[in-house]
């Protein structure tokens, strides 16, 4: 049977609460989202690193690669730097050289997952790491190593 999207969004956010995810003070899971339109549906996690590093540039179809991140402090900026290996200081200078070689555009920083909602869904090659509990309709939650957020075995927190 399939299960149309807006209510992979909401059976997502319905495991989390099960599962006790959600709770104050606990891992909670961070979604990685795509705007609708984007033909992708699943990633490794070697796929989501060259995504974050700026290494893949263009989806499937020649749609380029729009990364929209948390400020500095954001715990999904956190799992961002995890992701990449780096600390603050050190995807800073990654990026300041990226853009000094002509080779990528720093990932537009944005001060709340409202903001990334919005960004994601305006910008057809956009992608960002948000809270999972902060889902709402409209975005594709891809799936990490072919798990949704609030599955056993989900890789990001």
């Amino acid at each position: 049977m399939m299960i149309p999207r807006a209510n992979t969004m909401f059976r997502i956010l319905a495991v989390l609460s099960l599962c006790g995810c959600a709770l104050w003070g606990q891992n909670v899971d961070v979604a990685v989202v795509v705007n609708p339109k984007n033909p992708v549906a699943i990633l490794t996690l070697p796929a989501l690193r060259k995504l974050f590093a700026g290494e893949t540039r263009t989806w499937p179809g020649g749609t380029p690669v729009k990364l929209i991140i948390r400020a500095p402090g954001a715990h999904e900026r956190e799992v961002v730097l995890r992701l990449l290996r780096l600390s603050e200081d050190e995807y800073a200078r990654y990026w300041t050289t990226q853009a000094y070689r002509g080779e990528g555009t720093e990932p537009v920083a944005v001060f709340s997952n409202g903001m990334q909602k919005e960004a994601v869904l305006a910008i057809p090659g956009a992608i960002a790491v948000m809270d999972a509990r902060d889902l709402k309709p409209g975005l594709k939650v891809m799936k990490i190593e072919g798990k949704l957020p609030g599955e056993e075995g989900y890789p990001l927190h």
